[in-house]
């Protein structure tokens, strides 16, 4: 039997801290996340659609509505979904006060309930958030009937005992008699094993922001062969990435040996530290225009001439004096390699942070 599970779209996301025009293709891109997955499931030939939770952000429009409903019916397959503490099913719910293709199955109960696909030979087992908290559901649980399979669909926490968002154990999980226990809640996709159950989470299938960064996607299982889930991407939908880049070089070259050089609607804030002379932020942000969300931030600090010292009377003046002696006819690996020793002790005496390149 193949599933494909995703959870976490946040629908409605108000994406705080963007630009108006930054928001807008963000909320577009995020409308047509389901699209991306009704399609997966198509072409991955999945006999089950699993989303655990948090589809919506909080309030919904009814464009985001009207997006999800008419993908959910395109993918064909029984789409299984468990509300989680963003979508929960209370007053104003989506889940239960429109209406939904006859596909999908929404699990409406703050307890555990089960739905049999006879024709899957499989029976998925569910609850739905009516608060923003929820309990360990699946303390003392363990599934029953005959069917070949037995499916968890929660939005749950597995990596914190203590959580208020259904807490998940490994031992609950070991317990519960199930073939694979789809979660939700956690944006960055994980997965373990415990006795014959394989528990995995899928992550936000787009980022919000930097917190959110690098690639992200849904999960492929195909429960006759594989031992664990299998990530697959969804291509097409901008990512974010952050990162501190130290000058070594000009500002230039280096944001050329790091950036895209094709145009992108990727989001990347760099930081630019080391010892360098004030960088143009507005003249680099112009060069690399190809890349318009980007965001460069100045944390360098003036150059300092190492070789002050060298020759003074004192301990330090003579280790600063040798290494000055060793660049002559140096070859230029040596010599980059001493101006960088040099620098880096510059630092140290100074009382400096130093990060290694």
């Amino acid at each position: 039997m193949k599933l494909l599970h995703a959870a976490d779209f946040h629908l409605d996301s108000p994406f705080q801290g963007f630009t108006p025009e930054q928001q807008e293709s963000l909320r577009k891109a995020s409308l047509e996340l389901p699209f991306a997955v009704a399609r997966l499931c198509r072409e991955k030939e999945c006999q089950m659609l699993l989303l655990s939770g948090d589809l919506f952000d909080g309030p919904y429009t009814r464009k985001s509505y009207e997006a999800l409903a008419s993908a959910l019916e395109e993918a064909a397959v029984p789409v299984i979904i468990a509300p989680g503490n963003h979508d929960h099913v209370g007053r104003n719910s989506p889940w239960l006060s429109e209406h939904w293709p006859e596909n999908v199955h929404i699990f409406t109960s703050s307890s555990l309930q089960s739905r049999v696909f006879e024709d899957l030979n499989c029976r998925v087992y569910g609850a739905g958030y009516t608060a923003m908290d929820c309990p360990g559901l699946l303390q003392s649980f363990t599934a029953s009937g005959e069917e070949r399979y037995h499916i968890g669909v929660l939005h749950g926490d597995p990596t914190a005992p203590d959580s208020p968002y259904c807490p998940i154990t490994r031992s609950q999980v070991e317990n519960s008699g199930l073939t694979y226990l789809a979660l939700g809640h956690i944006h960055k996709g994980g997965s373990f094993r415990a006795g014959n159950t394989l528990c995995a989470w899928p992550g936000c299938p787009m980022g919000r922001g930097y917190d959110e960064p690098g690639q992200k996607g849904v999960l492929f299982v195909d429960l006759d062969t594989a031992s664990q889930a299998e990530f697959v991407p969804l291509m097409g939908f901008p990512k974010f990435y952050t990162q501190e880049l130290p000058l070594l070089e000009s500002p230039e070259a280096a944001l050329s040996a790091l950036l895209p050089g094709a145009p992108t609607e990727d989001f990347y804030r760099i930081t630019l530290t080391g010892q360098w002379e004030t960088p143009d932020l507005a003249a680099l942000s112009r060069k690399f225009s190809h890349i318009p969300n980007l965001t460069l931030r100045d944390c360098t600090t003036p150059p300092v001439d190492p070789w002050g010292s060298a020759g003074e009377d004192s301990l330090e003046g003579t280790y600063f004096r040798l290494l000055q002696e060793k660049l002559t006819g140096a070859d230029p690996h040596t010599q980059e390699i001493i101006q960088l020793a040099a620098r880096i002790s510059r630092q140290l005496l100074d009382g400096q942070e130093v990060k290694l390149p």
